[in-house]
């Protein structure tokens, strides 16, 4: 399989990736499946992939848990290494094209203490909502590099 036809079985074509590296073979190793692996769980338990009640949790707490996904995605790539490339030219696109465009806007309006208005915390909630829609994409597809049963959707937890 190649890496464009992976990308279109979890729909995220929209990713900006140059021609020669989709037509690439798609063949995760097994430092590429553990990465998958740890970084599959820290999604899956974060709010990037966990509905947030309108009526509970900050914004704030909210935007730092999501922005703590670019250390911790660096440590992982850190940890397993060169072998891991596969996963780590995934992973550097969906931070840099998903995750970096969202909380570069909101650090800046939390920054000028926009979340003490609640039209802000409404806008943040509503693109949050988009993010995690995206980002549970994501880990469905970390759940398949990682060759694990995915668990995305093991909770009715207010997502449509």
């Amino acid at each position: 399989m190649k890496w464009k036809q992976w990308l279109e079985n979890w729909d995220m074509t929209s990713l900006k990736i140059k021609t020669p590296f989709l037509e690439m073979e798609w063949s995760p190793s097994d430092a590429d499946r553990s990465a998958a692996w740890e970084l599959y769980i820290e999604l899956l338990t974060r709010i990037t992939t966990q509905f947030l009640d309108e009526t509970h949790g900050t914004e704030k707490a909210a935007l730092d848990s999501i922005y703590s996904i670019f250390p911790i995605t660096r440590n992982v790539i850190n940890k397993n290494g060169r072998e891991c490339i596969a996963f780590t030219k995934i992973a550097i696109v969906v931070l840099n094209q998903i995750i970096r465009p969202f909380t570069a806007k909101w650090h800046r309006i939390a920054s000028d203490d926009g979340f003490n208005q609640s039209e802000k915390c409404q806008e943040f909630r509503s693109e949050l909502k988009h993010l995690q829609m995206k980002l549970r994409k994501y880990t469905q597809m970390l759940a398949d590099m990682a060759g694990v049963e995915d668990l995305t959707e093991l909770e009715d937890n207010g997502f449509l």
